[in-house]
């Protein structure tokens, strides 16, 4: 599988994979807009807890959903979370009352939490050594692409002028399932990962799948090279992994592997939901900007993290992984330190949005890259766990930071709690970056088996036995 040359097959896991999280952007910008408070008669309070409710099921959907994908498969868990996402997603738009959409939010997060895993780990597996890093990076950063789509449809969807009131709200939940449908087609057509097979004793099939794939390569013109012998290990196939098992994994066998994992994600998931859900707030508080005019301040956020991981990933393989990351974060807390411009009210609405693009320019491929990172540095077996329990930890504290500087902004009054926020957020980011730089795994361009041998491969000693 890393041998292979892009070809058509690794587009079609690229876009059945990866368009998730421009649905995902989509649908959370289009939610995050309201109008369905006016119809359910939600206060502010009840409107807060929507979002909680969203996010406590990614939680427990990354918790539960994670090792099923390690146990059941690639294939089956990036089909089902993507289902349960779009059932829930699409019946939210029915509700009549605050409770069933909480009911429904929280099923969609839980198709969201599982899809983490699911899909980060079918791509490291099916996508080329050489076109890993880039790919994955890119592929979470569309996010932003589907959250910029999602603030443009709100103006027509939410506008009373073109759609009533009490539809409008309705309509956004359902834009999400119906571009869905599509996507389940497209992603029955995406194999199992072959590298998941042969762990769980399906060798023959793995070895179909492989030989489908090198022939479609092959029908485009393009010359494969023989595997070299170096690359061949023995396998013993296990169909589950104790849950103490994988627990020695992280905290016995890769100690510093975690520590390096939890960290990068914990810190980028607190700077994102701290700046992104209050950005509103400091713009109208502090700079006097109008709702309306708020939302036009997105877009330049929301491009500056999207081009990001598009034009820094090639570099996470040619520089290095552990240099990028180091500088990703490390640069993104430094802008962060403009903070001392804001406190000396140097700064108006569109010089700090643009500080705050450049900042997340470089943050949001860090943040990609903690995705990446917890996804290949462990064995094969237990990788959807990986992802979902650091996901999941990640998350937790990353829901404290819109609640802390929510406060902090106050009535925009007082810059000075605000401008030790910041200051925390450049220091979390710093700290990320410094403990990747000592931590860090040199993964560029090397095969998932050779980050981590597989927790089933047999060593010298078994070989000699059998």
């Amino acid at each position: 599988m890393d041998r292979l040359p892009w070809a058509k097959f690794h587009w079609m896991v690229v876009v059945g994979l990866g368009i998730s999280w421009i649905l995902d952007g989509l649908e959370i910008q289009l939610v995050s807009m309201g109008g369905y408070e006016k119809t359910l008669n939600m206060n502010s309070t009840e409107v807060g807890l929507t979002a909680t409710v969203y996010l406590v099921g990614q939680v427990v959907g990354a918790l539960t959903l994670g090792r099923l994908t390690d146990t059941w498969g690639r294939k089956k868990l990036f089909i089902i979370t993507l289902a349960i996402y779009l059932i829930g997603s699409g019946i939210a738009g029915l509700s009549m009352n605050v409770w069933f959409l909480w009911l429904f939010r929280f099923i969609a997060g839980l198709g969201i939490g599982g899809e983490y895993t699911a899909i980060n780990s079918a791509i490291d597996e099916l996508i080329p050594a050489k076109y890993r890093g880039p790919v994955d990076l890119a592929v979470n950063g569309t996010y932003w692409a589907g959250a910029m789509l999602g603030a443009a449809a709100s103006y027509i969807v939410l506008n009373p002028d073109y759609v009533p009131s009490d539809w409008g709200w309705r309509i956004s939940f359902f834009i999400g399932p119906v571009l869905g449908l599509i996507i389940i087609w497209l992603r029955r057509h995406i194999p199992e990962s072959p590298r998941w097979m042969v762990t769980h004793g399906h060798a023959e099939e793995a070895s179909q799948i492989v030989d489908d794939i090198e022939a479609s390569v092959q029908a485009s013109g393009k010359e494969l090279a023989p595997v070299d012998e170096s690359e061949f290990m023995w396998i013993k196939a296990k169909e589950e992994l104790p849950f103490r098992d994988v627990m020695n994994v992280f905290f016995k066998k890769y100690p510093d592997r975690t520590f390096l994992g939890i960290p990068m994600m914990v810190t980028q998931s607190f700077l994102y939901n701290a700046i992104f859900f209050t950005t509103a707030m400091v713009l109208k508080n502090f700079y006097h900007v109008s709702e309306n005019g708020a939302a036009l301040y997105f877009f330049p956020f929301a491009l500056g993290n999207l081009l990001g991981p598009l034009l820094l990933g090639p570099l996470f393989d040619t520089v290095g992984r552990r240099k990028m990351i180091f500088g990703s974060y490390f640069f993104a807390g430094a802008v962060l330190l403009s903070a001392f411009l804001f406190k000396a009210g140097a700064l108006n609405a569109m010089t700090h949005t643009l500080l705050w693009c450049i900042a997340f320019f470089f943050a949001s491929a860090g943040a990609s890259s903690a995705y990446l990172t917890v996804s290949e540095i462990f064995p094969l077996e237990v990788r959807g766990q990986a992802i979902s329990y650091f996901f999941a930890v990640a998350q937790l504290v990353g829901s404290t930071g819109p609640a802390l500087f929510g406060a902090l902004v106050g009535d925009g009054t007082d810059r000075g709690g605000l401008f030790w926020g910041y200051v925390l957020g450049s220091v979390v980011m710093m700290a990320g970056g410094i403990i990747a730089w000592f931590f860090g795994v040199d993964a560029e361009g090397k095969g998932l088996e050779d980050i981590a041998d597989p927790l089933s491969k047999y060593d010298d000693d078994d070989l000699q036995v059998v």
